[in-house]
């Protein structure tokens, strides 16, 4: 599985930000993008060839769209296509602990995205090279991942060649954002591993500053179907808080008995507490005026003697 594109990896500009050079070796991550072309209206479902994911304007707004050159190069709008990764893409988690970020045991068959294209797996990337995009934009593009929803985990990375160790991107399992810069005029591949079959609906957010000064920012789901098994329309009509939501949570027996006893017996404990208050009441006045009583005795008993 360890798959690379042998990319030129560097420090970005931004300090923490992991980024990938344009200029790699791979010719096949040679491109250039023409301003005219479509973005189509129908739906759509790929499971092999080259698509990317980048910024573009459309009708003048920001937008983040999946670029397709598997047949005529199109723009695809994410929530009408499905990137399906077939059975193919399965592959076995190697035994060493380099690969521990996975969080998979050695030996366990994980689909993945590979860095370098696969004939039969869909082969997906992100560029800045929307004609528009580079002439508007400030140096790049931050990318994020802004959460993911699915039955298993997800993580990308990169590695630069077969023995340097992997730099990991995203993890589902880290808190949302994990940013990565992108410079302008880039086009780069990475590994997606997904470690179980069903439905990933994956956020991701391009935000950029530009060079009038603007600061633009959009976020878009990524639709995978990992696995044969899985169904390419659940995919297409999946939303967030469907996909692999968690069971609701079972009450406590004794928590809700606890709350029935504090709920049920706090009235009533205030009306006991009155009622002790106005009989300690009672009682003090009987025991004034019985004193009172005593007193008037003692009194007219030594006036009469």
């Amino acid at each position: 599985m360890a798959v690379s594109a042998l990319l030129a990896l560097t420090l970005a500009a931004q300090p923490g930000l992991p980024a990938a050079q344009p200029g790699s070796p791979d010719p096949a991550l040679d491109q250039s993008i023409a301003p005219d072309q479509p973005v189509a209206e129908g739906p759509a479902v790929l499971a092999a060839g080259h698509v990317d994911l980048g910024p573009r304007y459309v009708d003048d707004e920001w937008n983040l769209l999946i670029h397709d050159d598997a047949a005529q190069p199109v723009w695809r709008d994410p929530d009408r296509t499905v990137l399906q990764v077939t059975d193919a893409a399965l592959r076995a988690v190697p035994d060493d602990p380099v690969y521990g970020f996975l969080g998979v045991p050695a030996g366990t068959e994980v689909h993945v995205v590979p860095q370098v294209q696969h004939p039969d797996v869909v082969w997906v990337g992100w560029n800045t090279q929307d004609p528009r995009v580079m002439q508007t934009i400030d140096r790049g593009v931050t990318l994020e991942l802004a959460g993911v929803d699915g039955p298993g985990e997800v993580v990308m990375y990169l590695q630069d060649g077969t023995f340097s160790e992997p730099q990991v991107l995203w993890r589902s399992t880290e808190p949302p954002g994990q940013p990565m810069w992108v410079e302008v005029n880039t086009h780069t591949h990475a590994n997606w591993v997904f470690t179980a079959p069903g439905v990933y609906l994956i956020a991701i957010r391009a935000s950029a500053d530009l060079v009038g000064g603007e600061q633009v920012s959009a976020t878009r789901h990524l639709r995978f179907a990992v696995g044969d098994a899985t169904s390419t329309d659940d995919a297409l009509t999946a939303q967030p808080d469907e996909v692999a939501a968690p069971p609701p949570a079972e009450p406590d027996p004794a928590g809700a008995d606890d709350a029935d006893d504090a709920g049920g017996t706090g009235p009533w404990l205030v009306v006991g507490l009155v009622v002790v208050a106005v009989g300690l009441a009672g009682a003090l006045v009987v025991v004034v005026l019985r004193g009172r009583a005593v007193r008037r005795r003692v009194e007219q008993e030594r006036a009469g003697s």
